[in-house]
């Protein structure tokens, strides 16, 4: 697989074996998709959702069941990615929006949930503060942000020990290691992880409280938070 010019063209091409690719090369996913549904409020019961950075719709599919009347809004910078979802949810009403995030009109006061799954370690430092600022004005009051994705920055000194762990992962699934060159050179390119503190810090930042890490293995973490 050879990596794209952009993210956008990156993940029309990574769209063909999505889930399997994810399951396979990201240490406890289907965990942290789970955490999407695990940790709400029992009397949470949000009428808008946007997933932010949908990808083929594993977020929203986890979502759907617990909240099926909810009018859900799913944006992502790859066509394939969001031609995937109109295909999945097709039975359902929902809002595409093919866009990237700085693109993407976040209204003010919008929604009661909004879900981020391994999408916002693609933008820098700058994009995330400004990201969560954003998000923080979309949501309603009382409204949540739910994260899952790899919080660790790269000149972390439990970095190395983190690749290690993961190549051995990556390579249990995918013996030939093929994927772990594509992935490593994806990760090199693209990805600009950031130290979970230090997001839960801008997040406080940007308005929100109740910041709760409520899952974690190493550096792969579910992070929610009320506005």
């Amino acid at each position: 697989m050879k990596i794209g010019e952009t993210i956008a063209i990156e993940f029309n091409d990574f769209s063909k074996n999505y889930t399997n690719d994810m399951i396979g090369c990201v240490p406890h996913y289907l965990s942290l998709i789970s955490s999407f549904t695990k940790y709400f409020p029992d009397n949470f019961n949000p009428k808008s959702i946007l997933d932010l950075g949908s990808g083929n719709g594993n977020v929203t599919a986890q979502l759907i069941p617990s909240f099926p009347n909810a009018t859900f809004t799913l944006v992502d910078a790859s066509a394939e990615m969001i031609n995937l979802c109109r295909s999945q949810f097709k039975d359902y009403d929902f809002i595409y929006d093919n866009k990237y995030f700085k693109d993407f009109l976040f209204k003010e006061k919008s929604y009661d949930l909004i879900a981020a799954g391994f999408s916002l370690h693609h933008c820098d430092e700058n994009e995330k503060q400004s990201i969560f600022k954003n998000i923080n004005t979309s949501l309603k009051k009382g409204g949540i942000f739910s994260y899952s994705d790899l919080m660790i920055s790269k000149t972390n000194p439990d970095h190395p020990m983190l690749l290690e762990q993961w190549k051995e992962f990556v390579n249990t699934n995918f013996s030939d290691e093929k994927k772990w060159i594509w992935l490593m050179e994806h990760y090199e390119f693209f990805d600009k992880p950031t130290d979970y503190l230090v997001q839960i810090e801008w997040m406080r930042n940007a308005g929100f409280t109740n910041i709760q890490i409520l899952f974690r293995e190493d550096y792969w973490i579910h992070l929610q938070a009320v506005k």
